[in-house]
């Protein structure tokens, strides 16, 4: 696409810095995470939506059966607590007054199965299927086993720079499609790289390949399953539940409209026939 990126991984927050001007792009984990933020920025525009599955889940000690169990325990959360966990554990009658919250600074989900904290809400397809794989028992809840919808993994642009270079962000937009493609049609290439990617930048032991392909597995799953089976086309429609969530749970006083917060064609607009126009028209 004849585009020249600068990729900046040392950005503690993407949002502020797209929102701010010193970054175009950043990926975020599900719909309430751009509504949070658009709560207190009038500078970012969602342009591609991933998946109709929440991301997240609630990861437990074996001893908890339900989240009803939680009530005189402890549940850990990072960065702050959902309105996805907060709506599941509403749904289960969970009295939050009841249970101990605690913010997390550590991503072991070894915490869990110790005993440390009872409970960690967690990405479905990271911690949980860490622990999978070590063999450790546990206990997972998630947002569809009491009737909670969401999204998975949302594309953001700087609003600015979306209304003076559309095109550019169209191009953008195809080249990270093009290459969600491969991943999903070659899944081992796609893993090596990556693999190697973060080797090659002193990142491997975090990034290993074992833990990249049970994330992708898991994550791959939610695209293919979306609603629209078009990765990243995304409507009003796919974010209502989530959006009453928000209102509910976030803690916002004034949350903006849908429309004001997502463009609805810019990605729908690369497709033809059900398939990515690559390299363009």
């Amino acid at each position: 696409m004849c585009l020249d990126v600068e990729i900046n991984a040392s950005g503690a927050n993407g949002q502020q810095l797209v929102s701010s001007g010193q970054a175009e792009f950043t990926a975020l984990g599900s719909a309430s995470d751009v509504m949070l933020a658009a709560a207190n920025s009038k500078n970012l525009t969602a342009v591609a939506t991933y998946g109709n599955t929440p991301p997240f889940s609630i990861f437990a000690n074996e001893k908890i059966k339900s989240l009803k169990d939680l009530e005189g325990g402890s549940l850990g959360y990072f960065i702050n607590l959902t309105p996805i966990a907060s709506a599941m554990l509403d749904a289960a009658d969970v009295d939050v007054s009841k249970v101990e919250l605690i913010k997390m600074t550590n991503y072991d989900p070894t915490v869990v199965t110790r005993g440390q904290v009872d409970a960690i809400v967690g990405y479905a397809s990271n911690q949980p299927e860490s622990l999978r794989a070590q063999g450790l028992p546990f206990t997972e809840f998630f947002p569809s086993d009491v009737g909670v919808e969401g999204t998975y993994n949302v594309m953001e642009v700087n609003s600015e720079f979306l209304a003076d270079n559309r095109e550019v962000a169209a191009d953008f937009m195809r080249a990270s499609l093009h290459a969600l493609q491969f991943c999903l049609d070659s899944a081992d290439e796609c893993l090596d790289v990556l693999a190697q990617l973060a080797d090659d930048n002193g990142q491997g032991s975090v990034f290993s390949r074992d833990q990249l392909e049970r994330t992708w597995n898991v994550e791959s799953q939610w695209v293919k399953d979306s609603n629209s089976g078009l990765p990243g086309t995304q409507t009003v429609a796919d974010w209502k539940a989530e959006y009453e969530l928000v209102k509910q749970f976030g803690n916002v006083d004034n949350l903006p409209a849908i429309t004001d917060m997502m463009d609805e064609t810019l990605v729908a607009d690369l497709y033809a026939d059900g398939e990515l126009i690559w390299p363009g028209p």
